[in-house]
Order: C-alpha cells, then structure tokens, then sequence
C-alpha cells in the first residue's frame, strides 16, 4: 500500500492508498478519530476497515486530518477536517473516474 500525499484546503494532507486492478472498483475513504484524542490514519480500528474494504475488492484511501502526523495545517474544530474529507474523496474519485459506488466510514 503506498505513501500519498495530495493537496488538502489548507495544505498537503498524507494518506495511504490501495488501487484494485479494475478501474471500475467501488471505492472508499476511511475517516480517523478525533485527532486531539489521539486519532490517527493509523488506528487499529481505522486500519482494520481499511483492510476490509480492499478484501472486498474496494479501492481505498485513509488520510490523516489537517494537523496529524505529516499533514500540514492544525485543527479546525471539524470544519476544516470536513473540507479534508471531502478533498481525499475528490483525489480518490480522480483516480477512479469510471467507479459508480462509494462508501465513506468514521
């Protein structure tokens, strides 16, 4: 599974990404915890579900929020984290143009 990185709202945002063979794959982006309770891209929890969605033949991306590990910027109290999402989802929908189904876990 490779080391990414893509351009967040406020920053370069890091993640892990896994790509299927089909370009038609469904996809996935798999949310942290809260960060100032010590969520990261790398919690078991998080982990698992990231493990789950590319056994089921899902291509996946989890990413750490603005400010956690090598994410640049700092928390925004859930606003800017929100933009986050919903800039690793247009990252991964870039890879995957030709998917017709997502699914996005906290």
């Amino acid at each position: 599974m490779p080391d990414v990185n893509f351009l967040g709202p406020n920053g370069r945002l890091e993640a892990k990404y896994f790509a299927q063979k089909n370009n038609e794959s469904p996809i996935a982006v798999i949310l942290h915890p809260h960060p100032l309770h010590g969520g990261t891209m790398n919690n078991k929890v998080t982990y698992r579900l990231f493990e789950t969605f590319v056994r089921h033949g899902f291509s996946v991306l989890r990413f750490n929020f603005r400010g956690v590990g090598n994410s640049e910027g700092t928390f925004d109290n859930g606003v800017g984290e929100l933009s986050d999402a919903a800039a690793a989802l247009d990252w991964l929908h870039a890879q995957h143009p030709h998917t017709r189904n997502l699914a996005s876990r906290l």
